[in-house]
């Protein structure tokens, strides 16, 4: 008997649903949260709208957002002293991937004490975490629903995966009014980032019928939505069903994990501090020809779901066409760029490539890749 698993929070999905933050944290438990959030998000109001409806709950809240597009370890260690200086029993974070991950690294080192670097890879949070609430600004981390928290560790220069069900919040709301204030280049690159979910949770050895559902619905969402909500910042339907895209694409690979691209981006974004999206941009063609033979009636699917006419096209043809689509999209949106366009180095590559192999994504990569061809990988997105 095939046996899975599929983990979830509570989620809140629409617009005008940031309201629901201050009943949604008393029925979790807590009387003061650790808001996490970022400058911009600060800028754009989200954070004094966050603060209102906490308070109209009787919630109290203490604010912090130092911390950077790519979250590191000593901005962790910062988070959990004001946390337990400030004397919270609960973790709300408002903002994109970079907030969330280091709402859940504060909320885990919080309950669970010793190095971030103790709880790299997968399954070793053994304390209860605070009870969370995030609420994302983006559409395309979808770490409001996964049981990831992705921490860059600044002495090796890596990115460091962790992944536990505890990390899943217990309540995820996702207001799409929140994604308006996002310029065209950061709705690009979370969306690639969404897409790149999408089609890794896909073929992933751990894939399930369950996350097959939300990884092809994500797909077809991104296909026809993505263009649009970089086109106009203030097309809200464009807008809501990024927001739907990226959630579920989160729900995706949170429990079917992930593959090649993100063990290889995580060490790029590491060691050049670069956005995760136009890093995934630049790798995932490269990754998704390197996989392509082992699974090629997926990447029909991927192609299909990503609006190519596949009619008399045999298996291997018409999975092909999904790697067309995807450097469309990307063309798209101005993210066809090299690796060295971004900021990589060439003498940087051996390093990376070894890293990648260590990272717990790779696990479940549908091909099962040498060092050297990780390396090769990484030239041919130069």
């Amino acid at each position: 008997m095939n046996i899975s698993k599929f983990v979830a929070p509570e989620i809140i999905f629409g617009r005008g649903s940031l309201s629901q933050l201050g009943e949604s944290v008393v029925r979790i438990g807590a009387s003061k949260v650790f808001l996490v959030s970022d400058d911009g998000v600060i800028n754009a109001g989200w954070v004094d709208q966050a603060v209102h409806y906490l308070r109209a709950a009787g919630v109290e809240s203490e604010i912090f957002s130092s911390l950077t597009t790519n979250p590191k370890d000593f901005e962790v260690t910062e988070g959990v002293i004001r946390y337990r200086e400030a004397r919270c029993d609960g973790i709300v974070a408002v903002g994109g991937g970079s907030p969330t991950d280091v709402a859940k690294a504060v909320a885990m080192l919080a309950a669970n004490g010793g190095r971030l670097q103790d709880y790299e890879g997968i399954n070793k949070i053994s304390r209860p975490l605070p009870p969370m609430v995030i609420a994302p600004s983006t559409a395309g981390a979808g770490s409001e629903v996964s049981q990831f928290t992705i921490i860059v560790d600044t002495v090796r220069k890596l990115k460091m995966s962790i992944i536990s069900k505890s990390l899943v919040p217990d309540i995820a709301i996702v207001d799409p009014e929140l994604l308006k204030s996002k310029d065209a280049k950061l709705a690009a690159a979370t969306g690639v980032d969404a897409l790149t979910h999408g089609i890794e949770s896909y073929v992933s050895l751990a894939a399930t019928p369950l996350t097959d559902i939300h990884a092809l619905k994500a797909l077809q969402l991104i296909s026809h939505n993505l263009v649009r909500a970089v086109a106009d910042r203030q097309d809200m339907e464009a807008n809501t069903n990024m927001a739907m895209a990226a959630l579920t694409a989160g729900l995706a690979f949170s429990n079917a994990i992930l593959g090649a691209a993100h063990a290889m981006t995580h060490q790029v974004d590491g060691l050049i501090d670069q956005h995760h999206g136009e890093t995934n941009a630049s790798i995932l063609p490269h990754v998704m020809e390197f996989n392509l033979h082992t699974c090629p009636d997926r990447f029909r699917d991927i192609a299909i779901a990503m609006g190519k006419d596949v009619a008399g096209l045999d298996t291997l043809a018409a999975a092909e066409l999904s790697i067309e689509a995807v450097k469309r999209l990307i063309a798209d949106i101005g993210l066809d760029k090299g690796l060295a366009q971004i900021g990589l180095k060439e003498e940087f590559i051996p390093l990376l490539s070894r890293n990648a192999m260590k990272d717990a994504c790779l696990v479940t990569n549908p091909r099962s890749a040498t060092c050297e061809e990780i390396e090769a990988i990484f030239r041919k997105a130069m």
